[in-house]
């Protein structure tokens, strides 16, 4: 990317640091061109892809369990396409509000437009209220979720401090985030981040086969229905990670061509969660009951080791992802988002990282948060929302008339994708929030009942026992296993 490009970029509204305008064309701000001012389609193939499957990947296996092979296989299917849909629904109505703001002369400059602000331009300040509140919810627990997994992770390898001295720890590490100025800045973070789950999907899936069946196992799964319910969650969670969409479409050059990327990111992320899933849950079955993480299993070897350490980067970039919004949306609440100084920005956006620190060290139960943010936030965050808002928008045959993208004709054009939305809100209204936010919630109380709030070190094996034995210790089936 050379210089020009950068100014191009300015001049077509999009974020991008001011400090790179009208620099030489040495060698110094062409490699920070390459590795740091991403804008291009793969980037934002890159950004979806990586911040899709993080921590979650671990997870999959113990919901394979819960559903049993084919409910797991046909949900991780099922709730791609409807992820991918919504995203499409999402990126449509993006363009359709930056053509009218900036046919209004408006000027994005050195303003990152985020999801709620589409939803205050094209249909008014209760849907922004309601977005923002499920929006931000969303992001911030999907913080906190990254921190509990860095302390459940490091701990496969080095358990001499507890997972909440590990939480303390990685806060401090990913509070750094703060100096990322926004998605732009991301390019050679998502590309390793991708390249990290590819290792591990595909470490998961040939360490499980090359194991082998644990002696007498046994795929029982379905057996109860809130097990069931909290594992479709888990799954709907695990394709839900377009809260940030609007923030990696407006990184973008041409956000336009956003439309199929999440779509192809999707069936990317498919290639390494069912087989990597399917194995596991084919070589320990019902273990993966009280095993929610994939890596208790599995023997230590150099290869696991490896897995865990790239798993760990990945969580760190995955909290920047998560974060980034928040930051984004607390700067603008203290009127220092147009701030062109890195460091007052960071400075500003330290307060943003210590509530999630916070809650990470209350409830440090990783499995049950899944599964709860899945279905109270994840539910309305990314798909309900999303659904009726393009239906809102676009409910007036002029606002159809002057849509500035037409729906395809392969879905029906208008009452196709009217359709399809219905269908979309329904589904997850009485699936993914009523079922699932019965069976998470049960769950999540019973975590709390059991082993109660800012717990030291959740599910940890008792000294005498390796991580493989807690198996035997696990008082209840509905428990959220080792994490």
């Amino acid at each position: 990317m050379a210089s020009d490009k950068v100014v191009e970029t300015v001049i077509a509204g999009n974020y991008v640091e001011m400090e790179t305008e009208g620099k030489p064309k040495d060698i110094k701000s062409k490699l920070s061109n390459l590795l740091w001012h991403g804008g291009s389609v793969y980037d934002a193939w890159f950004s979806c892809a990586s911040n899709q499957v993080a921590q979650v990947l671990l997870t999959l296996p113990y919901s394979f369990s819960q559903l049993g092979m084919l409910s797991g296989i046909l949900f991780q299917l099922f709730y791609g396409l409807l992820g991918s849909w919504t995203a499409y629904l999402i990126s449509i109505l993006y363009v359709e509000y930056r053509t009218r703001k900036e046919r209004e002369k408006v000027n994005f400059r050195n303003h990152v437009i985020q999801w709620f602000e589409v939803l205050d331009g094209l249909l008014g300040k209760h849907w922004r209220n309601v977005g923002l509140a499920f929006n931000c919810t969303f992001l911030l627990f999907g913080s906190v979720i990254q921190l509990i997994a860095c302390a459940s992770n490091i701990y496969y390898i080095n358990d001499n401090l507890d997972k909440r001295t590990w939480t303390y720890i990685f806060g401090a590490c990913c509070a750094t985030t703060v100096f990322i100025p926004s998605f732009h800045n991301y390019r050679i973070w998502s590309f390793l981040g991708l390249l990290m789950t590819t290792y591990t999907a595909w470490y998961l899936t040939v360490a499980s086969l090359l194991h082998g069946q644990v002696e007498g196992v046994k795929h029982s799964g379905p057996t109860k229905m809130v097990l069931y319910f909290t594992g479709a969650t888990n799954i709907l969670y695990t394709f839900g990670g377009h809260a940030v969409t609007v923030e990696i479409m407006h990184a973008m050059w041409k956000p336009q061509k956003f439309k199929a990327i999440y779509l192809l990111a999707t069936l990317y992320v498919l290639t390494l969660t069912l087989p990597s899933a399917a194995a596991v849950y084919w070589a320990f079955g019902d273990m993966l009951l009280n095993h929610s993480n994939a890596f208790a299993l599995l023997p230590k070897s150099p290869f696991r080791d490896m897995a865990v350490i790239l798993m760990l980067i990945h969580q760190f970039i995955t909290f920047g992802f998560a974060c980034t919004p928040l930051y984004f949306v607390w700067e603008k609440a203290v009127g220092m988002h147009e701030c062109k100084s890195l460091c007052k920005r960071a400075l500003v956006r330290l307060p943003v990282v210590i509530p999630i620190w916070f809650l990470a060290i209350i409830f440090p139960f990783f499995g049950p948060i899944n599964s709860t943010v899945g279905s109270l936030l994840v539910s309305f965050t990314v798909y309900i929302i999303p659904a009726l808002a393009y239906i809102f928008t676009f409910k007036s045959s002029s606002a159809r008339q002057n849509a500035v993208e037409q729906p395809p004709k392969f879905v029906g054009r208008w009452v196709g994708t009217f359709l399809i939305n219905a269908f979309v809100v329904v589904w997850v209204l009485i699936v993914g929030f009523g079922f699932g936010g019965w069976a998470s919630m049960v769950n999540f109380v019973h975590q709390i009942d059991t082993f109660g709030l800012f717990t030291k070190c959740y599910q940890c094996p008792p000294p005498s026992l390796p991580p493989q034995q807690l198996n035997a210790t696990a008082p209840s089936p509905l428990h959220h296993p080792h994490h």
